[in-house]
């Protein structure tokens, strides 16, 4: 059945990806001809929004969808309609959907039916308005608004606030165990390797932007210490995959604990909760940014955008910073 899945949902991406940037795009989608033949004249809805988490993808990229379906919902004045994470694990660790109504219960519960939106470029105003047109015409219906698979959201920072409430109130919180100590500053970064090892070694273009030497991640965490100035003595939690001897140029740093084989729950854990966090170009270190309430140094061509704010300083791909940033905040 898995294997079916998958051969179903490439076939049908085989069209979408091939018509994306045509004009007539737009027409694959039945919701398209609904709105071309049906022009609601009623102005107010009781409809949802949502975005599928896709199940082939890591726990970064499935936050990217949900988040998109949450963003483009409030956008939209819709209601938000939450569609669970692949892994029953990372649904109960998260909590997102706490709270929530669920696509399951409007379809079996409330007789909605699901609509699909064809993609749209959230900065492009043509295509913004026919997916707000096409809304517009299912307003006297109950009904789902499915995002297409990865629809994009670029600056997935517009809902930080609230899915810092979501993560900090959910009941997996009570249960939460760090290896942190109150009487250290804990300094946390994420270094990816994994898929991207391989992707880099066979040159696959969409690993390698990913890809970063060792050498920026030190000179990231190096003019950290050199210049943070904190009363409490530093510890630094180290988060990738592989073997110590990796990462042989970081055996230097005082106080440092490489956590290779911890589970990726708790390293999410470990990478919110810290005093200060040094990401990777990846989802998985850029989503707990985004719950993290210290100081984040992260690097700044990256895909997904960043909040004008003291407390996210952005890193040049050889990972320098202006150092100012770091000093004159107060810790």
């Amino acid at each position: 059945m898995e294997l079916l899945r998958k051969v179903i949902k490439r076939l049908r991406n085989i069209p979408i990806t091939f018509a994306r940037e045509k004009r007539w795009y737009p027409m694959l989608y039945r919701s398209y001809w609904h709105y071309q033949f049906h022009k609601s004249k009623v102005s107010k809805s009781d409809n949802y929004f949502s975005a599928i988490p896709n199940v082939d993808a890591g726990i970064g990229h499935q936050l990217a969808n949900w988040i998109a379906g949450y963003w483009f919902a409030r956008q939209f004045e819709l209601k938000f309609a939450h569609i669970p994470f692949s892994s029953q694990q990372w649904e109960s660790f998260l909590g997102f959907g706490e709270h929530e109504t669920t696509v399951e219960y409007l379809i079996k519960k409330q007789n909605y039916s699901k609509v699909r939106l064809p993609l749209f470029n959230e900065s492009n105003p043509d295509e913004l308005k026919l997916v707000i047109n096409i809304i517009s015409s299912y307003n006297d219906k109950k009904v789902v608004f499915l995002a297409e698979q990865d629809q994009p959201y670029i600056d997935q920072y517009g809902v930080m606030e609230d899915i810092k409430v979501k993560f900090d109130k959910s009941a997996a919180r009570q249960s939460d165990s760090l290896l942190y100590s109150n009487n250290f500053f804990n300094i946390a970064i994420h270094v990816r390797r994994g898929d991207i090892v391989i992707g880099n070694q066979n040159q696959n273009p969409n690993l390698t932007m990913r890809w970063q030497n060792n050498d920026y991640f030190e000179n990231v965490l190096r003019r950290v210490i050199d210049n943070l100035h904190t009363i409490k003595p530093v510890a630094i939690y180290f988060f990738s995959q592989g073997v110590v001897a990796d990462f042989k140029e970081f055996e230097n740093f005082n106080n440092i604990r490489f956590c290779l084989d911890m589970d990726a729950q708790k390293s999410f854990l470990h990478m919110s909760r810290a005093d200060l966090l040094i990401t990777s170009k990846s989802s998985f270190s850029y989503k707990p940014a985004l719950l993290n309430d210290g100081i984040k140094i992260c690097p700044q061509d990256f895909w997904h955008g960043y909040p004008d704010s003291e407390s996210f300083i952005l890193a040049d791909q050889n990972g320098y910073f202006n150092v100012d940033e770091l000093t004159r905040i107060k810790l």
